[in-house]
């Protein structure tokens, strides 16, 4: 069940007031024990997923799927369309948006930020979305977003499908206090990849996984898959779910 959650929300945490889209959230058939921020990929909508994921088995999960802004996406060639960010091309020479990563990154936060204290809280997300979880877990871990001011929320778990880790360049001279050595080291990381992408190639998955390695993130699950494409297979929805539900303890 879809419920209308908060219309429209907008973001000033990171000094840029950006108006989000319709948010849904599918609440826990049993016992609530964890809850996840869902992000699609660019030109969706928090609808299609959260559709997806109220079927899963997983009786414990709150899931907040939001819905990314409309803006010009110098990709599409300036033409709008839903985006947690720009993204200029994809490819490993072109410049974050990292402005625009944290506007996100806050938003997400700022979703889980009215979570009982008990709850064990997630991001995960999809291409696009699967970025912006990256950077939102690579947020946590140094303590704050890419313009400096602190992180709020405690990640107990973080996820990726067919996407990228941004600024993976720049990652590993940031890493370097002692405490965002021990979250790098202890976040769970999750992240899938279809050898068959042909919009985010599979080579995105394996160095943003080798790159995670490097730089400390121990924690980290990394699973390809021979045939698939840009999208998802419930194969690939049965791994997520064994993964959460070992990864956050979740009761049957």
């Amino acid at each position: 069940m879809s419920f209308p959650g908060a219309s429209v929300g907008s973001s000033r945490a990171v000094g840029r007031v950006v108006e989000f889209g319709k948010t849904h959230v599918i609440r826990p058939k049993g016992k609530h024990q964890a809850t996840i921020v869902w992000l699609h990929g660019l030109g969706d909508n928090g609808l299609s997923w959260s559709q997806l994921l109220e079927t899963l088995p997983l009786p414990n999960i709150k899931w907040i799927c939001p819905t990314a802004p409309s803006r010009p996406v110098s990709l599409f060639g300036g033409f709008p369309s839903t985006a947690w960010f720009d993204v200029v091309d994809l490819n490993e020479d072109a410049p974050d948006d990292t402005e625009g990563m944290d506007v996100t990154a806050a938003h997400v936060a700022n979703l889980l930020s009215n979570e009982p204290a008990d709850i064990k809280l997630g991001i995960g997300g999809f291409s696009m979305g699967a970025a912006t979880s990256l950077h939102s877990a690579t947020c946590f871990t140094l303590g704050k977003y890419g313009n400096g001011n602190p992180y709020p929320i405690n990640l107990s778990a973080a996820v990726g499908l067919s996407g990228w880790l941004p600024s993976a360049k720049t990652l590993g001279g940031k890493l370097v206090e002692e405490a965002a050595k021990n979250r790098a080291s202890s976040l769970p990381i999750l992240l899938c990849h279809g050898k068959g992408d042909d919009v985010v190639p599979f080579k995105f998955g394996e160095k943003s996984t080798q790159a995670l390695i490097a730089h400390g993130f121990k924690n980290l699950t990394f699973k390809p898959y021979r045939e698939l494409g840009h999208y998802t297979t419930p194969q690939e929805m049965n791994d997520l779910c064994a993964w959460l539900t070992l990864t956050l303890g979740l009761e049957g």
